[in-house]
């Protein structure tokens, strides 16, 4: 399945992203790629917000990962919550559990996932952004 669709707010791409996140499921692990600015810590934001977890929200740019615990129809949700822009080699990305926490059952986000096309087939669904000016965003999901 791909949709494509049209963010003119911070507001709109976080709804967009909560109402993606309806859909997601322990044990998936989605790929948000898009330039710097590009809308994907307001992406993550949505998506924390359905979780009942946004609160504990940072941008992981300097820790690079984040664990939140949630919930949603009254489940605990674990989510792991990745920045790889820092990371700049494999055996960086290794040496923090990248593969141990990616194929975990948690939920798992990982923005920047681009950087390291090894793990472009473990990811089940995937979310590009892109910057078209005034605040307005293209986000295209794709899931399989």
């Amino acid at each position: 399945m791909s949709a494509e669709f049209l963010s003119r707010s911070p507001d709109e791409t976080r709804r967009c992203a909560r109402e993606f996140a309806a859909r997601l499921r322990p044990g998936e692990r989605l790929s948000l790629a898009g330039e710097l600015g590009a809308g994907k810590t307001e992406f993550m934001r949505g998506i924390t917000e359905f979780f009942n977890c946004d609160e504990q929200l940072s941008s992981p740019t300097f820790p690079l990962f984040n664990i939140y615990q949630g919930e949603a129809e009254g489940e605990e949700v674990t989510l792991h919550h990745f920045d790889l822009y820092r990371i700049n080699s494999l055996a960086e990305l290794e040496a923090i559990g990248f593969d141990e926490y990616l194929c975990s059952a948690y939920l798992s986000v990982v923005e920047w996932a681009e950087k390291f096309p090894e793990y472009a087939d473990l990811y089940t669904a995937r979310v590009f952004l892109e910057d078209i000016g005034d605040e307005s965003r293209r986000i295209v999901i794709d899931c399989r």
